[in-house]
């Protein structure tokens, strides 16, 4: 990989994927390594360089921890029900008009918080039979309009396969929209170049730029978005309501002008799925709600996010400032998904 880190590291030409690799770049110390190692055999490491940063704001979302290994009671393998919801092996299917395909199951970068921490590296792309399933079924079925490429990070597929991929659901005609969801951008910018051009199809292709703290827009990072915006791609950016990352309204503040001046949309501020190991990560939603109250009327309309939560159980996202969601007492709330069914959600204490 040809990237550039932010901050000087030890091996700036390659990504990072053991507890030595971190040791030797000065990211973790070696006398944290026997737990280190303990939680990468539970959850995979892998760090491009142009995140290789001891800046916390970048490296407390790569970089493992212990408290890793803490598995609290409410938190679940498959946080959001995707499994609930899949016809056919590698598809999601929660709403009537759009499905998720699980494209590949490799990252560029292994985010300590990520929802989908149990399967992401497992495997890889998804084998061509089930591949052929998921677009049969796409075809089938013409109450899909909207077709979403996540995984994993379907911009680490090299361009000959991504490209295969988009012309055939771009061939499928009630398919009118494809929305990548992707990392690559910022952690792999030098990808950019040969995937822009891929991207102008007859179906609008919305790309979803996942990042959370403004460390992440490294001059690198900017000149690969600024490409996907002179080539005509919609962006759009996701975020994750991170403690000890970007729970802090000027931080969040300073993401979203940042991403704005660059043409994307901040769409999404998730709060923190119920992953397992990531209780360390998670705020309260009231924590939450005061920071979207805080940047209220200091940043324009267009650069704040819809805070939203996953509901566990596969049944949606529900914005959280929103008539759907009424406290029913200390922790605890009652959210109207989109069906208009009520679940109860205890919200576990720091």
């Amino acid at each position: 990989m040809s990237g550039k880190p932010s901050q000087p590291t030890a091996s700036p030409s390659r990504a990072l994927t053991s507890v030595a690799d971190l040791v030797t770049a000065g990211l973790a110390q070696a006398a944290d390594a026997p737990d280190l190692d303990t939680v990468a055999a539970e959850f995979r490491i892998r760090i491009t360089p142009g995140m290789q940063s001891p800046a916390p704001g970048i490296a407390r979302q790569f970089v493992p921890d212990p408290q890793e290994l803490t598995i609290r009671p409410e938190e679940l393998a498959d946080p959001i029900g995707d499994a609930a919801h899949s016809p056919v092996p590698g598809l999601t299917h929660r709403y009537p008009d759009r499905a998720i395909l699980h494209l590949t199951q490799t990252c560029d970068v292994y985010c300590r918080f990520c929802f989908r921490r149990e399967v992401v590296g497992a495997a890889g792309p998804l084998p061509q039979p089930q591949l052929d399933a998921v677009i049969a079924h796409i075809a089938a079925t013409p109450a899909l309009r909207e077709i979403i490429l996540t995984g994993g990070d379907p911009l680490t597929l090299s361009p000959r396969r991504l490209g295969a991929v988009l012309e055939r659901l771009d061939a499928i005609p009630h398919v009118e929209v494809i929305r990548l969801h992707s990392r690559v951008p910022v952690v792999s910018p030098e990808r950019v170049a040969s995937l822009a051009p891929l991207l102008r199809r007859r179906a609008a292709v919305y790309l979803v730029i996942h990042t959370n703290h403004p460390d992440e827009l490294t001059p690198q990072a900017r000149a690969a978005i600024a490409r996907l915006a002179d080539h005509g791609v919609a962006l759009l950016s996701q975020s994750v309501l991170l403690r000890g990352v970007n729970d802090d309204p000027d931080v969040l503040a300073r993401l979203f002008r940042a991403l704005t001046a660059l043409r994307v949309t901040p769409y999404y501020l998730h709060h923190c799925d119920l992953a397992r190991g990531t209780s360390h990560f998670r705020t309260t939603i009231d924590e939450g709600l005061a920071i979207i109250a805080a940047l209220r009327g200091h940043l324009s309309g267009v650069a704040i996010p819809s805070y939203v939560l996953d509901l566990p159980g596969g049944h949606g996202k529900v914005p959280l400032d929103s008539a759907a969601v009424t406290r029913i007492g200390p922790g605890q709330w009652r959210i109207r998904d989109w069906r208009g069914i009520s679940h109860d959600y205890s919200d576990p204490a720091r």
